[in-house]
Formats: structure tokens, sequence, C-alpha cells
């Protein structure tokens, strides 16, 4: 650590912000709630600085943060998305939707835990054992996680093969 706390803290968060933003991105879909939970966790790391950045991995930190900053935005969701339909006299159609494959779309179609453990697999490249610490689960639970997503995600792209389509 060097004699400027803070700019150690302005360098840690230059470096791990923008990849952390795109792992909670094609976690959640939507890069808003993204940007919400990366920063809620930089600024709980910030007021904790003197101890985290003594750790080997504060990034590690960051990320669990993170992770579980956007679980309890995703669970205040569903808690409220099971009182909508009641809410409303009218049922809402959803738009159509396009043709061809949509990256986004495939991901944010896997149940939560599939798709956060192929963000953090895919996106952010960590190890299956970094998943686990930063999911809370076990490593066999990452695996089997990743096994479901793959498969999900095979399907898919097998439904879009751009070979069949010509």
């Amino acid at each position: 650590m060097t004699a400027n706390p803070e700019a150690d803290f302005d360098a840690f968060f230059q470096r791990g912000y923008p990849q952390l933003v795109r792992a909670i991105t094609a976690m959640c879909g939507e890069r808003e709630l993204a940007t919400d939970c990366v920063q809620e966790a930089f600024c709980k790391a910030y007021a904790r600085w003197r101890k985290i950045s003594s750790y080997d991995q504060p990034l590690a930190w960051v990320r669990k943060v993170a992770v579980n900053q956007l679980r309890d935005e995703m669970r205040k969701r569903e808690r409220g998305n099971r009182h909508a339909p009641k809410l409303l006299d009218d049922p809402v159609e959803a738009p159509d939707e396009p043709a061809g494959f949509d990256l986004a779309t495939t991901l944010a179609a896997l149940p939560r835990q599939q798709r956060t453990a192929a963000a953090l697999f895919y996106v952010e490249q960590l190890s299956v054992a970094e998943i686990a610490h930063a999911m809370n689960v076990s490593t066999g639970a990452v695996k089997f996680h990743l096994h479901g997503a793959r498969q999900k995600l095979r399907a898919t792209l097998a439904a879009h093969d751009p070979r069949e389509v010509g």
C-alpha cells in the first residue's frame, strides 16, 4: 500500500469497474442494474479500503459484494412481479421476438444461477473455484450450473445455426 490510499483506490476502481460491469450485465441483461450493483460494491469497498486493500484479491471481494447486490435486487423484483398480475386489469402481451439470434436474450432466458455462473466463466473468465467463492456455492454446484447453461445455450445455438438457415 502506498502513502496515498485514495490514489490506490482510484487505480483499483479504474482497473476493476469495467470488467465487473460487463460480467454483471451478462448476468442480469441490464447495464443500468449492473452499474448500480457494481457501484454499490465499490462504495462498500471504499468505506473499508484500508482492510480490503490488504487482501490478496480485493477485486474478488468487490465481485462477491456485487453478485450479492444483484441477487438482492433480483429477489426484490421477483417479489414485486408475483404481485403485479393481481394489480393489472388487462393482461399485457409481450412484443414479438426479433428474428435471428440475440445473445443477451438467450442469456436472460437462463435460470439465474446458470446465467450467473456462465457470465462469470465466459465474460470474466474466472475459474470454477473463483465462481464458487463469488456465488457462495460449492465448486460442484458451479459445475452443475455451467453444465445446465451449456446445454441450454447449445440447444439455442443449434436452433439458430446459420448453416441451416441458408
